[in-house]
């Protein structure tokens, strides 16, 4: 199935997040069989998921790289379940690689969500151009085993100025490769390659990433720095500079509660496309608050 990104008169994406994975970060190896994988796109379908999103490689940080073979067999099996039970659900894999995605494009995925924005694999531009499938460009630096840590997250007095030029590059050279532009959404990558500061600076800031013209995707689910806002919030100290507060000690479900907040956040700063790991609270969440948005609000006074 065509998949075409949200324009802002449109309800807002929900991407529900399926790691078939034994090592993702805070769900890992809780999907790796088909039959958990089936029974977890069915829950987030039936919360409200516009997306499932299959991923068979994890970028936590200290992460191993897993050859193609390997990550195909780890997200075909629930990619061709996926489709066989639910036409009107789209699949996004969420890959690196270019034979995983063509493999995925070919077994039914419409989306390629590339969390190296295209840099690692130089067959990705022409694979997804090739398919005219949609794409997700995200913002990040280094390798599968890195791009999650700290080691490339040096910037400058204006983090989100080198963000928003090096996905320009990005989207340049997707387009350079017959990409259509209608096809593109961006990333801005939070917590890849990015300290604390760089993600928050990215999420206050996000109006000029908006400001590209492309629809943009929020992925800052149960990631670091929701732990840290949370025990920030609490008193527990600063998130200055990137500072690190014990975030393992934070739980998926307070992360969870505290996605929803930045989300609606993003939602009103221009964001249209949320991946989460729980769709429920986000869809209600976010469905109630797009109704608050100029391009909806008239509802209210009928």
């Amino acid at each position: 199935m065509s998949f075409a990104w949200p324009s802002k008169s449109q309800r807002p994406t929900i991407f529900g997040i399926l790691n078939v994975t034994p090592d993702s970060f805070s769900d890992g190896g809780n999907f790796v069989s088909t039959e958990a994988a089936i029974a977890q796109a069915d829950r987030m379908i039936s919360e409200g998921a516009d997306v499932i999103d299959v991923g068979g490689e994890s970028t936590r940080p200290g992460a191993n790289p897993v050859s193609a073979r390997e990550e195909l067999k780890r997200v075909l099996p629930a990619i061709r379940a996926i489709r066989s039970r639910w036409n009107s659900v789209a699949i996004s894999i969420d890959t690196v690689k270019a034979e995983v995605a063509r493999a995925a494009l070919d077994e039914g995925a419409s989306i390629v969500n590339d969390v190296s924005g295209m840099s690692l694999d130089p067959e990705m531009a022409r694979t997804c151009s090739e398919a005219g499938c949609s794409v997700v460009l995200m913002h990040s630096r280094g390798t599968v085993a890195d791009m999650a840590s700290y080691d490339n997250a040096v910037y400058g007095a204006d983090p989100v100025g080198e963000i928003l030029s090096e996905l320009e590059k990005t989207i340049q050279t997707a387009q350079r490769a017959g990409i259509h532009p209608g096809r593109i959404a961006v990333d801005p990558g939070i917590g890849f390659s990015k300290r604390t500061a760089h993600s928050l600076a990215a999420l206050v800031e996000l109006p000029r990433i908006v400001a590209l013209g492309y629809p943009v995707l929020v992925a800052a689910s149960r990631k670091r720095v929701i732990a840290e806002l949370i025990r920030y919030t609490a008193g527990a100290g600063s998130t200055a500079g990137g500072t690190t507060l014990a975030a393992q000690m934070v739980s998926n479900d307070d992360r969870d509660m505290a996605t929803v907040g930045v989300n609606v956040v993003a939602l009103f700063a221009g964001a249209r496309i949320f991946r989460v790991h729980q769709v429920r609270a986000n869809r209600l969440a976010l469905d109630t608050a797009w109704a608050l948005t100029p391009e909806e609000s008239e509802l209210l006074t009928d």
